[in-house]
């Protein structure tokens, strides 16, 4: 296992990088106190390092039209093993599922899911989620209010 290397500047460089993704080098470097070259040598490592594993546009689901944000509970079949490449693969697949976790406890896998409406919801879990391989049950919780939605990291430096 490679142990990774990172000081006290690369936790700057991150937490940076974290709240303000459009940041020129520029920026970062005079935000860091390096030069703009050291300053993407060690973006550049932290990418290859597998640190920083990519960068997307948060989008308002709300403003596009996506009015209900739900937690489902999914449980497999027991056995379910046989069926789980065809479950990761298509779970990978349905844009309707925004994160999916394998969980402990009772349930299997907890999803995040954005539909338009409730009645999309119910037609998502009813016509394609129940009906892939080693499904044998879900439960909803539709999301009243968003109160925090961050997918940083609590850095300490």
């Amino acid at each position: 296992m490679q142990t990774l290397e990172i000081d006290r500047i690369d936790m700057r460089l991150l937490g940076i990088l974290q709240t303000r993704g459009r940041i020129s080098n520029l920026e970062l470097a005079e935000a860091i106190r390096l030069s703009p070259a050291q300053t993407l040598r060690r973006h550049r490592r932290l990418e290859e390092m597998g640190v920083i594993r990519g960068y997307e546009t948060r989008l308002d689901a709300q403003a596009l039209g996506f009015g209900v944000v739900a937690f489902i509970q999914v449980t497999m079949e027991r056995g379910h093993v046989r069926d789980l490449a065809k479950f990761k693969g298509m779970i990978a697949e349905l844009t309707e599922i925004q994160e999916c976790f394998a969980v402990t406890g009772d349930i299997d896998y907890m999803l995040k899911v954005v539909a338009r409406d409730l009645k999309a919801l119910s037609e998502f879990l009813l016509d394609t989620l129940m009906r892939i391989p080693g499904v044998s049950g879900v439960k909803s919780s539709v999301c009243l209010d968003e109160l925090k939605c961050s997918g940083a990291v609590p850095l300490t430096t």
